[in-house]
């Protein structure tokens, strides 16, 4: 899976960029998308918004790319809310039956998209407690084409890859195959972060650990040249306000319980 949305309405951390930015081959989001079509020309598609987001899905499980995870890969979309799933849920059975969705054909990608809007418009509970139910191993990145609202996760096995980085325009970039990120963005990527979210509005946080900050640990290649870098929970320095649990709390502004 592929998705780049521009940097006026998502906003990579700064520490994603190298020093040498635009200089080593970083492209723009049109060429990283052809980029993907190549390494997958038979099963791709692609859609893209007048925003500025564009999101792009294969369906096979890296039958292309020996750098794309062997794992069930789903697209789904309801109400323009977009959803791109890589992995399993162990416990969907129970979370279809949490969010009232018996009787459906309920996938995990579809079950994500119903609990991000049950949370946006009316649930109770900030996202990082949404995000400790879900069970397994997987990725997924949503994009809310109404609010123009992006949000991503990656379980804290780390057992489905994920990478993020910058584009040559400063758009942020999230993909699982890692060919892509490295032609495509240069130096100016690194792993996404196990365990944690990352959100238009908020930025990055823990889910595994919400009350702790996020620092960056400066990466350094074979050839020692500085790249993207990489981000962990800071053990060591915690958020000093106890999170807000409200509709304001919700997958689309839980940053405002942490100003």
């Amino acid at each position: 899976m592929l998705a780049i949305f521009h940097k006026g309405f998502a906003h990579p951390p700064q520490e994603l960029y190298s020093p040498e930015h635009c200089r080593r081959q970083s492209k723009s989001p049109e060429e990283i998308l052809r980029d993907f079509h190549s390494a997958h020309p038979s099963d791709t598609f692609c859609i893209s918004f007048s925003t500025g987001a564009a999101l792009a899905s294969n369906s096979s499980a890296g039958a292309h790319s020996p750098c794309v995870s062997f794992h069930q890969r789903l697209f789904s979309s309801l109400d323009e809310v977009y959803c791109m799933f890589v992995g399993s849920l162990d416990n969907l059975s129970s979370l279809i039956r949490q969010y009232g969705l018996c009787g459906r054909s309920t996938s995990e990608a579809m079950l994500v998209i119903e609990a991000y809007r049950t949370l946006r418009d009316r649930g109770p509970y900030p996202a990082d407690q949404v995000l400790k139910d879900l069970n397994g191993s997987f990725a997924f990145v949503i994009y809310d084409n109404k609010t123009g609202s992006v949000f991503a996760a990656q379980s804290y096995d780390g057992r489905v890859p994920l990478f993020w980085g910058v584009a040559c325009d400063g758009s942020a970039v999230i993909c699982d195959d890692l060919n892509v990120m490295k032609s495509g963005c240069g130096k100016s990527f690194a792993p996404f972060p196990n365990g944690c979210m990352f959100s238009s509005e908020g930025g990055l946080k823990s889910f595994e650990r919400p009350m702790n900050k996020m620092k960056a640990v400066p990466r350094v290649d074979s050839e020692g040249t500085m790249c993207g870098s990489f981000f962990k929970v800071d053990s060591c320095t915690k958020i000093s306000t106890m999170p807000r649990v409200g509709s304001s709390a919700d997958w689309t502004s839980w940053e405002d319980s942490h100003k």
